[in-house]
Order: C-alpha cells, then sequence, then structure tokens
C-alpha cells in the first residue's frame, strides 16, 4: 500500500547511486514525484529520464551539497516544478575511512562539509517552506556507525553520531508545524561508499568485509517508504538495520 506516498513531493540529495538512486526508484513507482540532487549530473539526468520515460514524475538538479546556496535551489526547483515539498531525504554521504594517527584532515573537512553541514543545509533549505505548509517529513541518514564506534572509523561516527543529535533536536522543535523527522540507519549495504576510502588498505579490508555479507540498497528505499507512509500522526522517528551476518 502506499497512499501516503502518491503525489508526494520528495527531494532526494546523493541521488546518482546507490541508496539515494534505489530509492527515487522505488518511490516514483509508488507515484511520489522525485526532485534528484547529486554533484555527478549525468548520473542524475539518466535516472530522471529513465523514471519519465517510464511515466513517473522526477527532476533532476546538479547539487553540491556543501554549497548551501546549491541546497537552497535544489529545494526551490522542487517548489518551482511542483508547488511544494513533502519529504526531504538528507542521503548524500561519505566513509573514507583511516585510524586517526594517519591524520588525514582533509578527508575529516570533507566528511563533516559533506555528512553533518550537508544534512544541515538540507534542513535549513527546507523547513521555513514546512512551517509555512505546517506539514512535512525530514529524513536524515545515519549509519550503525551513528550508534557504535570501531578503531579506523571515530570521524565518521561523530559525523554520524551528530545526524542523529541534530534530528533529535528537529523533532522536538518542529511539533507546532506538524513536520515528522525519520533517522535512518544502515548497515552494510551494496553501494559506492567503499570506494569513498582513500588508504588503499582500509579499503581492501572493508571491501573484503562488506562484501561477505552486505545486502541491496532496496531495504534501505523500502524503509524510507514506510516511514513516509505511514499516517500523518505517526511519527517514525528512528530505524536501524543491517545484515543479519553483520557483527558490528
Amino acid at each position: 500500500m502506499s497512499e501516503n506516498i502518491a503525489n508526494k513531493v520528495v527531494v532526494i540529495t546523493g541521488a546518482s547511486s546507490g541508496l539515494g538512486a534505489a530509492t527515487a526508484r522505488h518511490l516514483a513507482e509508488k507515484g511520489a514525484r522525485v526532485v534528484l540532487g547529486a554533484r555527478r549530473a549525468d548520473r542524475i539526468d539518466a535516472l530522471a529520464k529513465e523514471l519519465t520515460e517510464a511515466g513517473f514524475q522526477a527532476t533532476a538538479v546538479q547539487t553540491d551539497v556543501t554549497d548551501k546556496e546549491q541546497v537552497k535551489a535544489l529545494v526551490a526547483r522542487a517548489i518551482e516544478v511542483y508547488g511544494r515539498v513533502d519529504v526531504m531525504l538528507n542521503n548524500a554521504g561519505l566513509m573514507p575511512l583511516a585510524p586517526l594517527e594517519r591524520l588525514k584532515t582533509d578527508e575529516w573537512d570533507r566528511m563533516i562539509d559533506v555528512n553533518l553541514k550537508g544534512m544541515l543545509y538540507g534542513i535549513a533549505a527546507v523547513l521555513p517552506h514546512m512551517q509555512a505548509q505546517k506539514s512535512g517529513h525530514v529524513i536524515n541518514v545515519s549509519s550503525v556507525y551513528g550508534h557504535v564506534v570501531d578503531p579506523g572509523a571515530a570521524v565518521y561516527c561523530a559525523t554520524k553520531f551528530a545526524v542523529r543529535a541534530v534530528s533529535e533536536g528537529l523533532r522536538k522543535e518542529t511539533k507546532p508545524y506538524n513536520i515528522r523527522t525519520t533517522v535512518i540507519s544502515p548497515g552494510a549495504v551494496n553501494t559506492e561508499l567503499t570506494d569513498h576510502i582513500g588508504e588503499a588498505d582500509v579499503r581492501a579490508g572493508v571491501k573484503d568485509a562488506v562484501s561477505r555479507f552486505a545486502i541491496e540498497p532496496g531495504t534501505f528505499a523500502r524503509a524510507v517508504a514506510f516511514a513516509i507512509n505511514e499516517p500523518e500522526n505517526v511519527d517514525i522517528n528512528e530505524v536501524l538495520f543491517r545484515p543479519v551476518q553483520q557483527p558490528v
């Protein structure tokens, strides 16, 4: 059933591959109007073309979530085309894992800019519109690493713990506006995320482990759809899922 998904306008960052692309396809098939944001314009243009040719409604806007003006333009385009925004899925993320002693400060900055500030810019872009229409749904993406900390993942974990903290603050502050807030924390999913790991030894180890038990992005897409599809007076605040075989 998808009564509460049909015709909703859903903005998705990080929509060029993995979790974002899978969710765009899944929600479009359920009748949502999807607005795709990502840095790789060719990828989201191709996805929007695929969806529209299949009879669905989709719009692509090249967006770097580290630039607050580009995120504002993404939301503005959604409103220009469809008249409103019902759901903001702050999905863009990076995971360049490495032990702290390797001092990968540029990677730390990049994770903070994308994983944390990118989410905040998404909230800032959409919140005034949702307050004005007295409805909306913000879905932020954390991780299993937003619940536990492993060696080599400290900064990534910090950004994902922060996603949960900001989301809880947003939930409490937006009650007067009937805005729903959901955090989704995936475990190992078969996406490009491990490709962001710059340290060759770390990347090889993580890829080997993930290849043995990772699940497909459709699991995430279904979790997003579940949260959206619940009645408007139901706020699914947190979803945490892992592959059955994942030990962490």
